[in-house]
């Protein structure tokens, strides 16, 4: 796992040298290619480099506890080693999932529809706040939410609704 991280860390470093080049600031095409594949691998480098800064941490923390005589100074480096050896397990989780492959489908945008069912009135309503719920996590997210048909109830629920949501990760 962190042969390939070291790989990606050092494409990373080649894509932010090439995107101050300017040969590629002058070729608009060959600069948004390089910029989207500097801006696909730029979490997972963060977080590696987050990685490597909490395994130093955690190796200066014990250098502390072997050479250091003071009782102070060693429980303050051993609740400093508990600290980040709490949080690097909870990075490396983050990089495996980071490491997995993109699905295809993750930048496409999606059509959403919602319909009531069985239920009548209950679940027209049901169904309504079914549709708050994604379209305030659409606003949340900065995504765009586009209502292409609705039919509403007589109790103010929706019987159904048909929308596009268009973003970064959408689907």
């Amino acid at each position: 796992m962190f042969e390939r991280l070291d790989q990606i860390e050092a494409r990373y470093d080649e894509l932010t040298n090439a995107l101050a080049s300017p040969d590629i600031v002058n070729d608009s095409a060959k600069y948004q290619k390089t910029a989207k594949a500097h801006a696909e691998i730029s979490a997972m480098v963060e977080k590696y480099r987050e990685y490597k800064d909490l395994i130093k941490g955690i190796a200066e923390s014990k250098a502390v506890l072997v050479d250091e005589k003071d009782p102070d100074m060693r429980a303050y480096a051993q609740e400093e080693l508990d600290r980040l050896q709490a949080r690097v397990s909870g990075v490396e989780e983050e990089l495996k999932f980071l490491l997995l492959p993109k699905d295809p489908n993750d930048e496409k945008n999606i059509i959403l529809e919602i319909r009531a069912g069985t239920g009548g009135d209950e679940a027209t309503l049901f169904a309504a706040e079914i549709f708050r719920m994604y379209t305030r996590y659409a606003e949340i997210q900065r995504w765009k939410v586009e209502v292409l048909s609705t039919s509403e109830s007589s109790v103010g629920g929706l019987k159904e609704v048909i929308a596009i949501i268009e973003g970064n990760r959408v689907y």
